[in-house]
């Protein structure tokens, strides 16, 4: 009686690990997609709010100056996916002042007996016009436009953000890369180790005539609806620790992008029964093949 419970256990199929594996390792490579995804957005918005102050002449009548926003809006380097209240702000000297005062604590208006700054406007630049050629083409051409007294931008800062962004992406990029490969190859090799326990079924099956569909077909959905059941739950892990996430980082959800997160669940399931699919189909061919004194 023994030696046939021992038999059982021996031949038994590790359901409960190979879901609890394959739900890891796809947990594991969905957390990364989500830190992708927002350092991602996060690029996006940093790019989104790269600006240039476009300074004024003093004088200017209400009139010339809506001349220069209309003529500001309709310039090539505009983002088209923003407000146009967005795009093209409008700041007066006067709230210029306002805000130097409030940030350096001191009237300079009293001191120098009059206010030295001038109206302008803040314009967002396309992230497709973020390089250095393109800016200091910009910047040419917005200054020869009647009543703009002068260009600025911080050159070094938007260099930095360029290359910054660019290093990040490729490590990111290689990590993702890596990671995307161990998470193959522990999956594999959890169903090869599982399916190491049903060479004898395998067997049996092959010696009454069974036909090797007929042998893959039951292992096969069992691998792909373990697969689809380990991203169900990896899926329901990540929007839990996001939503956790949330909860415990202020303004988080600014640069949350529900369609991408959701489409990097949809991968999870997919990658989970594919990877599941194709690792029972080569680890059953395998056992196929042996012979007898092999499967020993």
């Amino acid at each position: 009686m023994a030696a046939k419970i021992r038999k059982k256990k021996l031949g038994s199929y590790p359901y409960i690990n190979v879901v609890f594996s394959i739900t890891l390792a796809l947990f594991v490579i969905g957390v990364f997609g989500v830190l992708i995804i927002y350092s991602s957005e996060l690029e996006r918005a940093i790019r989104d709010n790269v600006k240039i102050q476009v300074f004024l002449k003093n004088n200017l009548t209400e009139s010339q100056r809506t001349q220069v926003e209309k003529n500001l809006s309709s310039r090539y380097f505009i983002p088209k996916n923003i407000a146009q209240d967005d795009i093209v702000q409008f700041v007066s000297k006067e709230d210029a002042a306002k805000e130097v005062i409030k940030e350096t604590g001191e009237d300079f208006k009293k001191f120098l007996g009059e206010n030295p700054l001038r109206d302008a406007f803040n314009v967002r630049i396309d992230p497709a016009f973020h390089d250095p050629q393109s800016l200091a083409k910009i910047k040419t051409e917005v200054e020869t436009i009647s009543g703009v007294y002068q260009v600025y931008y911080v050159e070094n800062l938007i260099e930095s953000i360029n290359k910054n962004v660019t290093k990040i992406a490729l490590i990111l990029a290689g990590v993702a890369a890596l990671l995307l490969v161990t998470v193959v190859l522990l999956i594999n090799n959890t169903l090869r180790l599982a399916l190491f326990s049903q060479r004898f079924l395998i067997r049996s099956m092959q010696l009454v005539g069974a036909t090797r569909w007929f042998i893959q077909r039951p292992f096969l959905f069992r691998a792909m609806l373990h697969g689809f059941v380990s991203g169900i739950i990896a899926s329901g892990l990540l929007f839990g620790l996001i939503s956790l996430a949330h909860k415990r980082i202020e303004n988080l959800a600014l640069i949350q992008n529900t369609d991408r997160i959701l489409v990097l669940a949809a991968s999870l399931l997919v990658l989970g029964i594919m990877v599941a699919f194709f690792s029972t189909y080569r680890a059953v061919r395998k056992y196929l093949q042996l012979s007898l004194d092999e499967l020993y």
